[in-house]
């Protein structure tokens, strides 16, 4: 069966070569849909200035992005494709990326660290089948080699409307007590990251940090695909 199934996705692969969803080369290795020039070459890359850091929370000791966001742009379009039409492959390649960036630019504690993406509230899950930020995770620990953390340590208790087109202060009510701890034990003393798609004005990775804290997390990282 292994053989057949093998010679199967050989014949596919041979008929139907994977290409790069964004310039149409060929894909190599285990790129699913991005090739690496345009991982490298095809997006604006984000720059913290010190504004943004002063900025953060004392609860949050850094945070980094991978590109800017492209509002009508490619990367728009692969944001959307990971988070409505199930290509979670999407998110595995760009969290590869994202991973390597932490990895060169070492500006997180990686030691006894843990990749927590931002939970979604369970009927919201149930609607969309899937997390989008657990699929950024999942590429980022292939590069970073670290654990994502367990789905019941903390959950999204309060169903949020989306933020999208709401002020700073209507985000920070809409989000205000979203999130529980459920398994301390399993974030108490540890560096946690935490994984989004985008970074707009913060208030969901702040809250959610705030939780964190009180949990007894050691250090706060926020990581995300983009910034807008």
């Amino acid at each position: 069966m292994k053989v057949f199934q093998y010679l199967s996705s050989s014949f596919t692969e041979l008929l139907f070569p994977k290409v790069c969803t964004i310039c149409g080369m060929p894909l190599s290795g285990n790129q699913q849909f991005i090739c690496g020039e345009c991982i490298v070459e095809r997006f604006e890359q984000a720059v913290l200035h010190p504004e943004d850091l002063i900025n953060l929370p004392e609860n949050v000791d850094h945070r980094i992005a991978l590109w800017n966001f492209d509002k009508g742009g490619y990367l728009q379009d692969l944001l959307h494709d990971l988070k409505y039409k199930r290509l979670t492959g999407v998110g595995e390649d760009l969290g590869i990326a994202l991973g390597a960036k932490i990895k060169r630019e070492k500006l997180f504690v990686l030691e006894d660290a843990f990749l927590l993406p931002v939970p979604l509230h369970p009927k919201k899950r149930r609607m969309r089948g899937y997390n989008q930020a657990y699929h950024i995770a999942v590429g980022m620990r292939r590069v970073l080699k670290t654990e994502i953390v367990s789905k019941r340590a903390v959950v999204r208790v309060k169903n949020t409307k989306t933020q999208t087109g709401f002020s700073l202060e209507k985000r920070r009510e809409n989000i205000s007590d979203a999130f529980e701890v459920h398994e301390k034990s399993l974030l108490e003393g540890k560096n946690i990251i935490i994984v989004d798609d985008v970074f707009t004005t913060g208030a969901t990775s702040f809250e959610l940090a705030g939780v964190l804290k009180k949990a007894g997390v050691q250090s706060i990282y926020i990581a995300t695909i983009a910034q807008a």
